[in-house]
């Protein structure tokens, strides 16, 4: 029976926020089952509706049956991300986020995923992947499935996430109705609909973790000194840690182990056939030069003018030469060493199973697994390896390159800082450049000295979204 997924909108009640100072009055419905048999409490979604369309009204151009529905998470580091409000305050959030699209005039769903942590009533371990994407397709197909009683145009999905959580919107905007998911979506009894979207926003997406290390060591192969920072433990507040700064220095194994993981990027990224706008073909040579990396080069260069136009001094960072206003040149090398280095060797599949990805590949009997056959033949640890078709299936790559087939969304956005040291500036440029040879609507920037972060230019989001909607 479907009827327990019946949205009732009854639920919605008058709910209003402050903003710069002036009232936003909206209609929300809270903690609302989007699957028939959860598996943990997490899976559960908040509505959230502008007021004037309660009564015919108009928003920003939009009617109640016209309004994009924007469905941004908080899924970060692969960790649960719980379903958001505008006012809640405890970390992770995007209540302003959530505000301004309201404001804006959009119908906003904000669904809670699974995460590695996430255990059922039992304490058994129920969020490793694929379960993120799984619940995210779950609440899409909610949405559609009431699409005569919800507000909004289910034609019209946008998704927005940052690191794990730009993957997710990325890996939704990719991999529509994609067959890999449909036993874990029968299982969990979701909505008898489809989960291919409009639009994708992807912050800083951490993505294609089976190639994430060689791609980080072609680009900081050579620096050795590393610095990050840790959660401390114990010092949960508002459910956020303190951080502290920690720093290393990579040992002749580990340089060898980025020179071997180097080359191999080299395979990867010329096995894509990949090509500028002007049909150039981006390829890079075992040492790691090419028009790949030039084409990088310009991507830094233009972010750099960008910032330059605006006043903005670009010699925080080293490598740039500027002549009479305009950049002219870019020793990366310079550059990235200026921006330092922020992740050991192997970056993401640690050798000793450390990293956060690690533990999204475990199982319901195994904590953390390896997911390349580069760290599990270099494990320090005893481990297995998690299935290739798992790793494969979250990674938006598989379907762009037609490896498994699915509807993938028309229109994307992404964005990833300049000053982003999480993963290769590789990484966001082959998820943009195949869309953008297979002809999709891409908008992808290297904002300049921003970090690993998210929703730090919402008007330009909104305005992006405004255009294709509107």
């Amino acid at each position: 029976m479907t009827d327990t997924l019946i949205f009732d909108s009854d639920w919605l009640t008058p709910e209003q926020i402050q903003m710069d100072g002036k009232t936003i009055n909206y209609l929300a419905a809270h903690d609302i089952q989007y699957v028939q048999h959860p598996a943990a409490a997490i899976q559960r979604l908040n509505v959230f509706v502008p007021a004037a369309y309660e009564n015919g009204g108009t928003v920003n151009g939009y009617t109640r049956d016209t309004a994009p529905i924007f469905m941004p998470n908080t899924v970060g580091g692969y960790f649960p991300g719980p379903a958001d409000d505008p006012t809640r305050t405890q970390w992770p959030n995007n209540a302003t986020t959530i505000k301004q699209a309201l404001k804006r005039g959009y119908v906003v769903v904000s669904a809670g995923l699974r995460g590695h942590t996430t255990v059922n009533e039992s304490g058994q371990r129920v969020g490793q992947a694929p379960a993120f994407i799984v619940d995210m397709k779950a609440a899409v197909r909610y949405v559609k499935y009431n699409q005569e009683r919800l507000p909004g145009n289910v034609e019209r999905i946008i998704t927005n996430g940052t690191s794990a959580g730009g993957a997710t919107s990325a890996l939704m905007g990719a991999s529509g109705n994609a067959k890999f998911f449909e036993g874990a979506l029968t299982t969990l009894g979701a909505a008898p609909a489809t989960d291919d979207i409009f639009a994708v926003s992807a912050y800083c997406p951490i993505h294609n973790l089976e190639h994430a290390d060689m791609a980080y060591e072609w680009q900081f192969n050579g620096i050795n000194d590393w610095n990050r920072s840790q959660p401390v433990a114990g010092s949960m507040k508002n459910g956020r840690p303190k951080f502290e700064p920690i720093t290393g220095t990579l040992s002749a194994s580990d340089q060898s182990l980025s020179a071997d993981l180097k080359r191999q990027f080299s395979d990867y990224l010329n096995g894509l056939q990949l090509h500028d706008a002007n049909g150039q073909a981006l390829t890079v040579s075992p040492d790691g030069t090419g028009t790949f990396q030039n084409y990088l080069v310009q991507l830094l260069m233009d972010s750099a003018q960008a910032a330059l136009n605006k006043g903005v001094d670009i010699h925080k960072y080293a490598g740039f030469t500027v002549t009479n206003g305009k950049v002219t040149g870019l020793d990366l090398k310079a550059y990235l060493t200026s921006l330092t280095r922020m992740k050991a060797v192997p970056a993401f599949d640690q050798l000793d199973l450390g990293s956060l990805e690690n533990r999204l590949f475990g199982n319901t009997t195994v904590m953390n697994r390896h997911f390349t056959s580069f760290s599990q033949a270099h494990t320090t640890v005893t481990a297995q390896l998690a299935e290739p078709e798992l790793v494969e299936a979250i990674n938006p790559l598989t379907y762009l390159t037609g490896k498994q087939s699915a509807k993938m969304a028309q229109h994307w956005r992404i964005r990833h800082g300049a000053a982003d040291r999480d993963t290769s500036f590789a990484i966001p440029i082959i998820l943009a450049t195949v869309l953008q040879n297979q002809g999709r609507d891409v908008d992808f920037a290297l904002p300049w000295d921003i970090p690993h972060s998210g929703d730090y230019d919402l008007g330009e989001l909104f305005a992006w979204i405004d255009g294709l909607c509107q």
